[in-house]
């Protein structure tokens, strides 16, 4: 398997997971939004992850003493890989997560449509904002 090969599979994984999230909400089904969407999902990417970082971490040049060599690490196609599909797997758990909270807050799924696409493109945008909501309703 090539990096590019992952990094297509690992993305068409990713997006059954934000479907299932989003037809969980939508259907308010909690077994397509908690299990599916914010636990299977995430933890196949999760093994991914572990698995590339395992097996490619040890050879890659690099490593978060600097810019520089955060760059340069992120310069080896299999460790840049893991990076990706960390934010996958990351990006998904915590719009599950935030989509839970609204949801159990009483909240409108409405809230939820600025929420998740930030979440998804933007993981801390997202959980900031998601965070803001549910933090406003609890003084309101």
């Amino acid at each position: 398997m090539t990096p590019e090969l992952m990094f297509s599979l690992s993305g068409m994984v990713a997006l059954v997971g934000w479907l299932s999230l989003a037809a969980g909400i939508l259907l308010r089904n909690d077994l397509l939004r908690d299990t599916v969407a914010g636990m299977a999902i995430p933890l196949a990417l999760s093994t991914a992850y572990a698995v590339l970082i395992l097996v490619f971490w040890w050879t890659a040049e690099g490593g978060f003493d600097s810019l520089a060599n955060v760059q340069k690490l992120f310069t080896w196609p299999w460790v840049a890989l893991a990076g990706w599909i960390h934010y996958l797997a990351f990006d998904l758990a915590i719009g599950a997560i935030l989509a839970r909270k609204v949801m159990a807050a009483g909240l409108s799924r409405l809230f939820l449509i600025p929420i998740l696409p930030l979440t998804f493109l933007f993981g801390p945008i997202g959980f900031l904002l998601g965070q803001t909501v549910l933090l406003s309703r609890k003084e309101a």
